[in-house]
């Protein structure tokens, strides 16, 4: 499935049995065209803590679509994907939204 920065899609992962998977959402950081991966920041619906690194999104920060419940994007596990995990697509993130993830991601990793 092609997917686009700054969307929030549903991927299935797998433990390393093969046997027992989990879904979760991730931010589409940064698409890798052309190739079958992209770079992806995982969320988490566990808001009761927040570290440094993560940031609440809720339904105002969509312009399209939404998650199920507010969530936590966690910076520091941020990693590449490939496209054929995706299931499906919440919806987009905001302008605004991406650009504080953006922010967050820099200041974790040190961006200039």
């Amino acid at each position: 499935m092609e997917v686009n920065q700054a969307e929030v899609v549903l991927c299935e992962f797998y433990f390393s049995d093969l046997k027992q998977n989990k879904l979760r959402p991730v931010v589409v950081f940064k698409n890798n065209l052309p190739y079958n991966d992209f770079v992806g920041v995982p969320i988490s619906s566990r808001v009761d803590r927040l570290n440094q690194d993560e940031i609440v999104i809720c339904q105002s920060d969509f312009v399209a679509g939404q998650l199920p419940k507010r969530s936590k994007v966690m910076v520091r596990k941020t990693f590449v994907i490939s496209k054929q995990v995706v299931v499906k697509k919440y919806g987009t993130l905001s302008v605004d939204c991406f650009r504080r993830l953006h922010r967050a991601f820099c200041d974790y990793f040190g961006c200039a």
